[in-house]
């Protein structure tokens, strides 16, 4: 499946895509619709691109750029294996490090500042479900967005959960 959808105009119509706009919003939401699951399967192919290409410098770069909402610079490092929800919703600063093992659970927004570093298997989790057992079972979801400043460095295998500023 692709994101195309069957409208004259080719664009996306607002049904297809009312999901990741409730998701962005931090309200209550679904992420198995079709256009979110296609995202998903994205993003994990241009990480086998980033991973393919991470002795190219100049290929690498444009991997995390087709990977990363926004970079503030072509110095980011991500250092494989990486998971990323959707990518498109992590945007880092400059001179951005990341260590083996990350997950990157970004179906809300993450921002990470400049000179930060991850260590490895460190997670970062944007998107939460319902204690309580019952609403649970819906399977609905929410999120939450995650900021992590200016000269950072989270150690290995911290968990950032949703809404940590």
């Amino acid at each position: 499946m692709t994101i195309q959808d069957s409208t004259e105009s080719g664009k996306l119509s607002d049904e297809y895509t009312a999901e990741e706009r409730k998701m962005l919003a931090g309200e209550e939401c679904s992420g198995r619709g079709p256009y979110l699951t296609e995202l998903r399967r994205q993003v994990r192919e241009k990480v086998k691109i980033l991973e393919r290409d991470r002795d190219d410098p100049v290929k690498y770069a444009e991997a995390i750029r087709n990977v990363l909402g926004s970079t503030a610079d072509d110095n980011a490092i991500i250092e494989p294996p990486v998971y990323f929800d959707y990518g498109r919703n992590t945007h880092v600063g400059k001179e951005f490090y990341m260590n083996a093992m990350c997950v990157i659970l970004d179906s809300g927004r993450v921002d990470i500042g400049d000179n930060v570093m991850f260590g490895p298997g460190v997670q970062v989790y944007a998107v939460t479900h319902s204690v309580d057992p019952a609403a649970r079972l819906s399977g609905l979801m929410f999120t939450r967005p995650v900021k992590i400043g200016n000269n950072v460095w989270v150690g290995g295998h911290a968990v950032i959960l949703p809404g940590v500023t």
